[in-house]
């Protein structure tokens, strides 16, 4: 199978490559709008969908096209990337000590299918102080991540209490979903 990755994010490429999938990363520029009548779920998959969409229109349909877009989700409302640093320290201070979900919906389009699912994993901080999070934004610079942190970075070394659900997922792709889903297509 010939498989491209319609996504920037480092950590998808990298969560593909520990399967062992080959691939080859295609993007095109899309907005990340929704309408607003979509559920929490409905969302990420929306996105990811023209993101696939727009990689496909680019390609043709000979390839087989992943495409995912995640999003964290506090008291029933998403939480994007950070504008700047303050507003990367008021997302943390808001996630801090809170249970918080984070939703990746994957799209994938094959020459005759399309397969497209939400996975949800629940995150729980542990109630971090001002330094932490002044610290971890000003180290790890934030600012192109859903929620202001990635969980494989120090502040979910320290400040994940814990996690139900695929950790992965949290990182940005169900990897062993996508793998599932690939592997029908088969």
């Amino acid at each position: 199978m010939s498989i491209i990755l319609a996504s920037q994010s480092p950590r998808r490429k990298q969560l593909l490559e520990w399967a062992e999938i080959d691939f080859e990363v295609i993007v095109a520029p899309t907005e990340e709008t929704y309408p607003d009548n979509l559920s929490l779920e409905e969302i990420p998959i929306y996105i990811a969908k023209q993101k696939a969409l727009a990689v496909e229109q680019k390609t043709g349909k000979e390839k087989i096209i992943v495409a995912a877009d995640t999003v964290v989700v506090l008291n029933n409302k998403i939480i994007g990337k950070p504008k700047n640093r303050e507003d990367a320290i008021k997302i943390l201070s808001d996630l801090s000590g809170n249970e918080h979900c984070v939703i990746t919906g994957v799209v994938i389009l094959s020459a005759n299918k399309q397969i497209a699912f939400a996975d949800t994993t629940y995150v729980q901080f542990h109630a971090l102080t001002q330094e932490q999070i002044i610290f971890y934004v000003d180290k790890y610079k934030p600012y192109d991540k859903a929620g202001a942190y990635a969980i494989q970075e120090w502040i979910g070394v320290i400040g994940i209490q814990s996690i139900q659900g695929d950790f992965y997922n949290v990182m940005g792709l169900p990897v062993s979903k996508v793998v599932q889903a690939l592997n029908s297509l088969k």
